[in-house]
């Protein structure tokens, strides 16, 4: 599986969005190739009919997520930054695109998903930049839409989410992706 790099006008974007709110963005380019097909190969797409993606920046992880889910498959998307969340609504008009992770519960509620619906999370968002209360408030909203025996897929520039992960899942492994600027580690997590 390849997933092929971006457009420069998505990298300045991106930067553009890292210099304005690096607590937020995390990096100042958007993820390789090489990490997203560590995250995509994670995801059993062949039984995932609702995936959530949180944070997808310029889209790396949603252009994967269009060529390898099901066309069957409900995919709801989060972005918080409009520069780079409008150009998602128009490139994946298939997909619902969101505003805040943390109000994840409430759109499952407003698309009648339901709550412990989603199969698969697919999170870009840089939890280590984010204060504890943030983190909490988010990891709550991951853990109740996930059905039993979800998946969520993370990726971090650092082992400091690890004994949080684990707290809140019960099943934990992780990967490390040297073939990124910064190299990154992919948890995947099952409840």
């Amino acid at each position: 599986m390849s997933v092929l790099s971006q457009p420069w006008s998505d990298r300045l974007r991106f930067f553009y969005s890292f210099i304005k709110s690096p607590h937020l963005v995390g990096s100042v380019v958007p993820s390789s190739r090489y990490l997203t097909n560590a995250m995509m190969r994670k995801i059993p797409f062949e039984s995932a009919s609702r995936i959530v993606e949180l944070g997808a920046g310029t889209g790396v992880f949603t252009k994967a997520l269009a060529q390898l889910a099901r066309p069957e498959s409900q995919v709801l998307i989060f972005e918080q930054d409009k520069r780079l969340r409008e150009p998602l609504q128009n490139r994946y008009p298939q997909f619902h695109v969101e505003t805040d992770a943390l109000e994840l519960l409430l759109a499952l509620d407003r698309y009648e998903w339901g709550r412990e619906s989603v199969d698969v999370i697919v999170s870009g968002l840089p939890f280590a930049c984010f204060p504890q209360k943030l983190r909490d408030e988010l990891l709550g909203q991951v853990v109740g839409a996930l059905k039993p025996g979800g998946i969520f897929v993370a990726f971090q520039y650092s082992w400091q989410m690890k004994r949080q992960f684990s707290e809140q899942f019960s099943e934990l492994s992780m990967q490390f992706v040297p073939m990124n600027l910064p190299p990154a580690f992919v948890y995947t997590c099952r409840n």
